[in-house]
């Protein structure tokens, strides 16, 4: 599977974005779908996740109640809705799949294809 992500922009503190990540090649119907963030200096770190043939969905603990992961199953299509964005969510965002286990699910290395990033920036 390849991945394809797109819906990064500037936008102000309170605003809304919604990222996607589009599948070419295969489904992702085998597989997680996550999304990570890395800002300037920072490591990689998990932001949400969607296990796609149960629809199971996880979050880091600083983006629950404001993002939502979902799935279109006839556009093979993740999307991460961004709402009540804060300039601490400023970076660039990846999509990344693999058949990951649960207790993995937050890891980086435990997905194996990466989509190529998208930037986020919020300002204040």
């Amino acid at each position: 599977v390849q991945l394809q992500a797109s819906g990064g922009g500037l936008v102000q503190a309170g605003d809304s974005l919604r990222l996607s990540c589009a599948a070419s090649r295969s489904t992702f119907s085998s597989y997680t779908v996550g999304w990570f963030r890395q800002a300037p200096g920072k490591e990689r770190e998990f932001v949400a996740a969607v296990r796609w043939s149960a629809g199971n969905t996880y979050y880091a603990d600083s983006v629950k109640g404001r993002f939502t992961i979902s799935r279109d199953s006839a556009k093979n299509t993740i999307y991460l809705q961004m709402n009540s964005l804060k300039p601490e969510d400023t970076a660039v965002y990846y999509c990344a799949a693999g058949q990951v286990i649960v207790t993995t699910i937050r890891w980086p290395s435990a997905y194996h294809k990466w989509g190529r990033e998208t930037l986020v920036t919020v300002s204040s």
